[in-house]
């Protein structure tokens, strides 16, 4: 009888790491892949200096990170920040920089940098319902500051 619960004892214990190495390695699945379309928003943003990719969700810009993100699998389409300009699976805020010139053209130059959030996407309904806002599953980087206007 102590024998049968010992291979019980065992199989239970074997099952449960098998588990939390599968769900470990999925969430470095996921994270890589929301590191990645992040970095390519940014990049594309400082590509198409902000303010197309920012106020059109039609734009060219918007075209090649949504292309981008089927290409690689990522999904969240429930991502929606306060504050934020959400399209489909990231969000954008523009900060606006003080007013800099140009002391050798004499030019006034007005900058503004991006900050870009994108979300690791773990469907798992119970932890959904028991942590619906939980930020640590959120990533977030910033543009480098593009000149928006000069005057």
């Amino acid at each position: 009888m102590r024998d049968a619960f010992g291979g019980v004892a065992n199989l239970v214990i074997i099952v449960v790491f098998l588990t939390l190495v599968s769900g470990y390695l999925a969430f470095n699945v996921n994270y890589t892949k929301a590191f990645r379309v992040k970095n390519k928003i940014i990049s594309l943003y400082e590509q198409y200096e902000g303010e197309q990719c920012y106020h059109n969700d039609t734009s060219e810009c918007n075209i090649k990170i949504r292309d981008y993100m089927n290409a690689l699998g990522y999904d969240a389409p429930y991502l929606n920040l306060e504050g934020y300009n959400c399209y489909y699976g990231y969000c954008a805020k523009k900060f606006e920089t003080e007013k800099v010139d140009d002391s050798v053209t004499g030019d006034t130059k007005k900058k503004a940098y991006y900050n870009i959030v994108t979300q690791i996407n773990i469907d798992i309904p119970i932890i959904n319902k028991i942590l619906p806002g939980l930020k640590i599953f959120q990533i977030a980087g910033d543009t480098k500051p593009i000149v928006i206007g000069i005057g």
